[in-house]
Protein backbone atom coordinates (compact mmCIF):
# COMPACT_ATOMS: atom_id res chain seq x y z
CA UNK A 1 0.00 0.00 0.00
CA UNK A 2 1.37 3.44 -0.49
CA UNK A 3 0.22 7.10 -1.52
CA UNK A 4 -1.99 8.40 -4.59
CA UNK A 5 -2.17 11.98 -5.96
CA UNK A 6 -5.02 13.39 -7.07
CA UNK A 7 -4.61 16.65 -8.93
CA UNK A 8 -7.24 19.33 -9.94
CA UNK A 9 -7.47 22.04 -12.25
CA UNK A 10 -8.41 24.47 -14.69
CA UNK A 11 -6.69 26.94 -17.44
CA UNK A 12 -3.33 26.34 -15.19
CA UNK A 13 -1.29 26.13 -18.34
CA UNK A 14 2.27 26.55 -17.01
CA UNK A 15 1.46 26.28 -13.75
CA UNK A 16 0.10 22.90 -14.14
CA UNK A 17 3.53 21.91 -15.62
CA UNK A 18 4.84 22.53 -12.24
CA UNK A 19 2.48 20.99 -10.02
CA UNK A 20 2.77 17.53 -12.70
CA UNK A 21 6.81 17.69 -12.35
CA UNK A 22 6.90 18.01 -8.24
CA UNK A 23 4.70 15.28 -8.11
CA UNK A 24 7.03 12.25 -9.89
CA UNK A 25 4.34 10.16 -11.61
CA UNK A 26 7.05 7.35 -12.09
CA UNK A 27 7.14 6.99 -8.74
CA UNK A 28 3.48 7.68 -7.52
CA UNK A 29 0.38 6.87 -9.39
CA UNK A 30 -1.52 10.04 -10.44
CA UNK A 31 -4.75 10.91 -11.48
CA UNK A 32 -5.26 14.89 -12.90
CA UNK A 33 -9.57 16.10 -13.11
CA UNK A 34 -9.69 18.64 -15.61
CA UNK A 35 -12.69 20.72 -15.11
CA UNK A 36 -13.21 22.12 -19.00
CA UNK A 37 -9.87 23.75 -19.59
CA UNK A 38 -9.32 25.34 -23.16
CA UNK A 39 -5.60 25.60 -23.01
CA UNK A 40 -4.58 22.20 -23.31
CA UNK A 41 -4.14 21.73 -19.84
CA UNK A 42 -5.82 17.51 -20.37
CA UNK A 43 -3.06 17.17 -22.78
CA UNK A 44 -0.09 18.39 -20.93
CA UNK A 45 -1.44 15.83 -18.42
CA UNK A 46 -1.23 13.55 -20.55
CA UNK A 47 2.05 13.79 -21.93
CA UNK A 48 3.20 13.77 -18.56
CA UNK A 49 2.47 10.19 -18.10
CA UNK A 50 -0.84 10.68 -15.98
CA UNK A 51 -4.06 9.15 -16.10
CA UNK A 52 -6.74 12.37 -16.84
CA UNK A 53 -10.00 12.44 -16.20
CA UNK A 54 -12.28 15.45 -18.00
CA UNK A 55 -15.55 16.22 -16.06
CA UNK A 56 -18.48 16.03 -18.30
CA UNK A 57 -19.56 20.02 -19.08
CA UNK A 58 -23.29 18.96 -19.14
CA UNK A 59 -22.96 18.72 -14.98
CA UNK A 60 -21.74 22.06 -13.02
CA UNK A 61 -18.73 21.35 -12.27
CA UNK A 62 -16.99 22.11 -8.77
CA UNK A 63 -13.91 21.40 -7.09
CA UNK A 64 -15.53 19.03 -4.86
CA UNK A 65 -17.04 17.18 -7.64
CA UNK A 66 -13.73 17.05 -9.41
CA UNK A 67 -11.83 15.69 -6.24
CA UNK A 68 -14.50 13.30 -5.77
CA UNK A 69 -14.16 11.86 -9.41
CA UNK A 70 -10.05 12.02 -8.83
CA UNK A 71 -10.10 10.11 -5.67
CA UNK A 72 -12.86 6.99 -6.92
CA UNK A 73 -10.59 6.52 -10.17
CA UNK A 74 -7.82 6.05 -8.47
CA UNK A 75 -8.69 3.69 -6.14
CA UNK A 76 -10.38 1.82 -8.95
CA UNK A 77 -7.18 1.25 -10.84
CA UNK A 78 -5.11 1.25 -7.24
CA UNK A 79 -7.05 0.05 -4.62
CA UNK A 80 -4.18 -0.96 -2.25
CA UNK A 81 -3.83 2.89 -2.09
CA UNK A 82 -3.92 3.73 1.67
CA UNK A 83 -3.27 7.63 1.21
CA UNK A 84 -4.87 10.53 -0.73
CA UNK A 85 -2.53 13.26 -1.21
CA UNK A 86 -4.85 16.28 -3.03
CA UNK A 87 -3.34 18.96 -4.88
CA UNK A 88 -4.64 21.91 -6.49
CA UNK A 89 -3.36 22.27 -10.23
CA UNK A 90 -1.54 25.60 -9.54
CA UNK A 91 0.50 23.94 -6.36
CA UNK A 92 4.24 22.78 -6.24
CA UNK A 93 4.24 19.95 -4.02
CA UNK A 94 7.62 19.90 -1.38
CA UNK A 95 10.05 17.57 -2.38
CA UNK A 96 9.89 15.40 1.22
CA UNK A 97 6.22 16.25 1.91
CA UNK A 98 4.77 13.24 0.12
CA UNK A 99 7.27 11.04 2.28
CA UNK A 100 6.75 12.99 6.06
CA UNK A 101 2.84 13.54 5.40
CA UNK A 102 2.35 9.13 4.80
CA UNK A 103 4.78 8.56 7.85
CA UNK A 104 2.76 11.09 10.42
CA UNK A 105 -0.23 9.00 9.45
CA UNK A 106 1.17 5.73 9.84
CA UNK A 107 2.11 6.53 13.45
CA UNK A 108 -0.80 8.30 14.26
CA UNK A 109 -3.98 5.95 13.07
CA UNK A 110 -6.44 8.58 14.81
CA UNK A 111 -4.96 11.00 12.83
CA UNK A 112 -7.53 11.17 9.57
CA UNK A 113 -5.87 14.16 7.80
CA UNK A 114 -2.68 15.90 7.49
CA UNK A 115 -1.73 18.92 5.81
CA UNK A 116 1.13 21.10 6.57
CA UNK A 117 2.20 24.60 5.42
CA UNK A 118 1.42 26.13 2.17
CA UNK A 119 3.30 28.98 0.99
CA UNK A 120 2.71 31.77 -1.93
CA UNK A 121 5.30 31.68 -4.89
CA UNK A 122 5.24 35.24 -5.05
CA UNK A 123 4.02 37.16 -1.92
CA UNK A 124 6.03 40.11 -2.43
CA UNK A 125 4.03 40.80 -5.36
CA UNK A 126 0.76 41.77 -4.40
CA UNK A 127 -0.49 42.67 -1.12
CA UNK A 128 -3.46 40.16 -2.35
CA UNK A 129 -0.64 36.99 -2.94
CA UNK A 130 0.58 38.15 0.70
CA UNK A 131 -2.81 38.20 2.56
CA UNK A 132 -3.37 35.05 1.14
CA UNK A 133 -0.04 33.68 2.72
CA UNK A 134 -0.50 35.15 6.18
CA UNK A 135 -4.17 33.52 5.34
CA UNK A 136 -2.95 29.97 5.32
CA UNK A 137 -0.28 30.32 8.12
CA UNK A 138 -2.64 28.47 10.81
CA UNK A 139 -1.50 26.56 13.86
CA UNK A 140 0.75 23.70 13.97
CA UNK A 141 -0.87 20.69 15.74
CA UNK A 142 -4.85 19.90 15.85
CA UNK A 143 -7.02 21.30 13.38
CA UNK A 144 -10.49 22.51 13.10
CA UNK A 145 -10.35 22.20 9.06
CA UNK A 146 -7.50 21.76 5.35
CA UNK A 147 -7.23 23.22 2.50
CA UNK A 148 -6.97 22.20 -0.98
CA UNK A 149 -4.21 20.77 -0.14
CA UNK A 150 -4.15 17.72 2.02
CA UNK A 151 -3.08 14.12 2.80
CA UNK A 152 -6.26 11.66 3.50
CA UNK A 153 -6.75 8.44 5.14
CA UNK A 154 -8.11 6.64 2.01
CA UNK A 155 -10.49 4.46 4.40
CA UNK A 156 -11.84 7.20 6.01
CA UNK A 157 -12.32 9.97 3.17
CA UNK A 158 -14.68 6.41 1.81
CA UNK A 159 -16.17 5.96 5.09
CA UNK A 160 -17.23 9.57 4.25
CA UNK A 161 -18.45 9.31 1.37
CA UNK A 162 -16.36 12.20 -0.16
CA UNK A 163 -16.64 16.28 -0.64
CA UNK A 164 -20.30 16.93 -1.01
CA UNK A 165 -20.45 17.87 -4.44
CA UNK A 166 -22.80 20.72 -4.71
CA UNK A 167 -20.29 23.27 -2.90
CA UNK A 168 -19.03 25.36 -4.86
CA UNK A 169 -16.62 26.53 -2.03
CA UNK A 170 -15.74 24.93 1.50
CA UNK A 171 -15.87 21.96 0.62
CA UNK A 172 -12.27 20.94 2.46
CA UNK A 173 -13.57 22.24 6.22
CA UNK A 174 -17.24 20.55 5.39
CA UNK A 175 -15.80 17.31 5.01
CA UNK A 176 -13.62 17.75 7.64
CA UNK A 177 -16.53 18.52 10.11
CA UNK A 178 -18.09 15.10 9.14
CA UNK A 179 -14.64 13.32 9.42
CA UNK A 180 -13.95 14.69 12.89
CA UNK A 181 -17.81 13.86 13.62
CA UNK A 182 -16.87 10.18 12.74
CA UNK A 183 -14.43 10.49 15.40
CA UNK A 184 -11.25 11.49 12.88
CA UNK A 185 -8.51 13.70 14.03
CA UNK A 186 -7.15 16.67 11.63
CA UNK A 187 -3.11 17.79 12.19
CA UNK A 188 -1.29 20.10 10.73
CA UNK A 189 2.60 19.95 10.50
CA UNK A 190 5.58 22.21 11.32
CA UNK A 191 6.72 20.94 7.53
CA UNK A 192 6.54 22.73 4.01
CA UNK A 193 3.62 21.05 1.79
CA UNK A 194 3.12 23.25 -1.13
CA UNK A 195 3.85 26.80 -2.94
CA UNK A 196 0.73 27.84 -4.25
CA UNK A 197 0.59 30.75 -6.95
CA UNK A 198 -2.65 32.66 -6.42
CA UNK A 199 -1.54 35.36 -9.25
CA UNK A 200 -3.88 37.93 -7.74
CA UNK A 201 -3.25 41.17 -9.38
CA UNK A 202 -6.51 43.19 -8.80
CA UNK A 203 -8.55 44.49 -6.89
CA UNK A 204 -11.25 42.64 -8.09
CA UNK A 205 -10.05 39.29 -8.04
CA UNK A 206 -9.97 39.56 -4.04
CA UNK A 207 -13.00 40.95 -4.05
CA UNK A 208 -14.61 37.98 -5.74
CA UNK A 209 -12.12 35.70 -3.76
CA UNK A 210 -14.39 37.04 -0.82
CA UNK A 211 -17.54 36.70 -2.10
CA UNK A 212 -16.83 33.16 -2.89
CA UNK A 213 -15.45 32.92 0.80
CA UNK A 214 -18.53 34.56 2.23
CA UNK A 215 -21.04 32.03 0.33
CA UNK A 216 -18.80 29.35 1.38
CA UNK A 217 -19.26 30.55 5.21
CA UNK A 218 -23.47 30.81 4.61
CA UNK A 219 -23.74 27.80 2.73
CA UNK A 220 -22.00 25.22 5.05
CA UNK A 221 -23.04 26.89 8.40
CA UNK A 222 -26.84 26.32 6.97
CA UNK A 223 -26.41 22.79 5.87
CA UNK A 224 -24.82 22.40 9.17
CA UNK A 225 -26.69 24.32 11.85
CA UNK A 226 -27.75 21.65 13.98
CA UNK A 227 -23.71 20.42 14.66
CA UNK A 228 -22.19 20.65 17.81
CA UNK A 229 -19.55 22.23 16.19
CA UNK A 230 -21.12 25.40 14.65
CA UNK A 231 -18.88 25.14 11.95
CA UNK A 232 -18.87 29.27 10.70
CA UNK A 233 -21.48 30.61 12.45
CA UNK A 234 -19.22 33.13 14.35
CA UNK A 235 -18.07 34.16 10.75
CA UNK A 236 -21.07 34.27 9.08
CA UNK A 237 -22.79 36.31 12.35
CA UNK A 238 -19.75 38.80 12.18
CA UNK A 239 -20.59 39.33 8.31
CA UNK A 240 -23.71 40.11 9.05
CA UNK A 241 -23.22 43.00 11.36
CA UNK A 242 -20.37 44.57 10.11
CA UNK A 243 -21.18 44.09 6.25
CA UNK A 244 -24.74 45.05 6.19
CA UNK A 245 -25.93 45.78 9.98
CA UNK A 246 -23.82 48.55 11.05
CA UNK A 247 -23.81 50.40 7.84
CA UNK A 248 -27.42 50.33 7.30
CA UNK A 249 -28.06 51.17 11.28
CA UNK A 250 -25.60 54.16 11.01
CA UNK A 251 -26.77 55.62 7.30
CA UNK A 252 -30.48 55.12 7.09
CA UNK A 253 -31.89 57.33 10.06
CA UNK A 254 -28.71 59.66 9.61
CA UNK A 255 -31.00 62.28 8.16
CA UNK A 256 -33.43 62.20 11.01
CA UNK A 257 -31.12 61.62 13.81
CA UNK A 258 -29.06 64.78 12.13
CA UNK A 259 -25.73 62.84 11.31
CA UNK A 260 -25.78 60.87 15.42
CA UNK A 261 -26.32 57.68 14.01
CA UNK A 262 -23.16 57.96 11.72
CA UNK A 263 -20.99 57.67 15.26
CA UNK A 264 -21.83 53.96 14.52
CA UNK A 265 -19.30 53.92 11.70
CA UNK A 266 -16.69 54.41 14.99
CA UNK A 267 -16.93 50.81 15.48
CA UNK A 268 -14.59 50.45 12.09
CA UNK A 269 -11.45 51.96 13.53
CA UNK A 270 -11.91 49.90 17.08
CA UNK A 271 -12.29 46.57 14.89
CA UNK A 272 -9.50 47.17 13.19
CA UNK A 273 -7.39 48.58 16.29
CA UNK A 274 -8.69 44.93 17.73
CA UNK A 275 -7.17 43.14 14.78
CA UNK A 276 -4.43 45.08 14.51
CA UNK A 277 -3.32 44.17 18.24
CA UNK A 278 -3.62 40.19 17.71
CA UNK A 279 -1.73 40.54 14.57
CA UNK A 280 1.09 42.39 16.11
CA UNK A 281 0.95 39.87 19.29
CA UNK A 282 1.39 37.04 16.92
CA UNK A 283 4.29 38.59 15.70
CA UNK A 284 3.59 40.42 12.45
CA UNK A 285 5.80 43.48 11.96
CA UNK A 286 3.70 47.01 12.38
CA UNK A 287 3.16 47.57 8.38
CA UNK A 288 1.81 43.68 7.40
CA UNK A 289 -0.39 44.00 10.64
CA UNK A 290 -1.80 47.64 8.88
CA UNK A 291 -2.52 45.98 5.58
CA UNK A 292 -3.80 42.58 7.23
CA UNK A 293 -6.14 44.59 9.69
CA UNK A 294 -7.30 47.11 7.03
CA UNK A 295 -8.35 44.39 4.01
CA UNK A 296 -9.67 42.19 6.97
CA UNK A 297 -12.26 44.87 7.62
CA UNK A 298 -12.99 45.57 4.14
CA UNK A 299 -13.51 41.76 3.90
CA UNK A 300 -16.60 41.58 5.96
CA UNK A 301 -18.34 43.47 2.67
CA UNK A 302 -17.78 41.18 0.12
CA UNK A 303 -18.66 38.25 2.22
CA UNK A 304 -21.59 39.72 3.58
CA UNK A 305 -21.84 39.87 -0.36
CA UNK A 306 -21.32 36.32 -0.69
CA UNK A 307 -23.88 35.27 2.18
CA UNK A 308 -26.65 37.16 0.48
CA UNK A 309 -26.26 35.53 -2.44
CA UNK A 310 -26.35 32.07 -1.10
CA UNK A 311 -29.90 32.84 0.96
CA UNK A 312 -31.50 34.56 -1.94
CA UNK A 313 -30.47 31.49 -4.69
CA UNK A 314 -31.87 29.12 -1.90
CA UNK A 315 -35.56 30.94 -1.21
CA UNK A 316 -35.53 30.84 -5.11
CA UNK A 317 -33.95 27.18 -5.09
CA UNK A 318 -31.39 28.68 -7.81
CA UNK A 319 -28.04 26.89 -7.84
CA UNK A 320 -25.04 29.46 -7.81
CA UNK A 321 -22.90 29.75 -10.46
CA UNK A 322 -19.14 28.97 -9.88
CA UNK A 323 -17.37 32.28 -8.52
CA UNK A 324 -13.73 32.25 -10.55
CA UNK A 325 -11.53 34.66 -9.61
CA UNK A 326 -8.31 33.77 -10.99
CA UNK A 327 -6.87 34.62 -14.73
CA UNK A 328 -6.19 31.30 -16.66
CA UNK A 329 -2.61 30.89 -16.43
CA UNK A 330 0.38 31.43 -18.73
CA UNK A 331 0.76 29.44 -21.57
CA UNK A 332 2.58 26.04 -21.07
Amino acid sequence: MGVGIVAIGRNEGERLRTCLRSLSPDRNPVVYVDSGSTDGSPDHARSAGVRVIDLDLSIPFTAARARNAGWRQLLAEQPDTEFIQFVDGDCEVRPDWLETAATFLREHPEVVVVCGRRRERHPEATVYNRLCDLEWDTPIGKALACGGDAMFRVSKIVEAGGYREDLIAGEEPELCLRLRELGGRIFRLDAEMTLHDAAMTRFGQWWKRNVRAGHAFAEVSTIHRHSPCRIWKRETRSNFFWGLAVPMAAVVPAWWTFGISLALLLGYPVLFAKIFRSRRRGGDETGQALRYSWYCVLSKFPQVRGQLTYFKNRLFRRRTRLIEYKAAGPAA
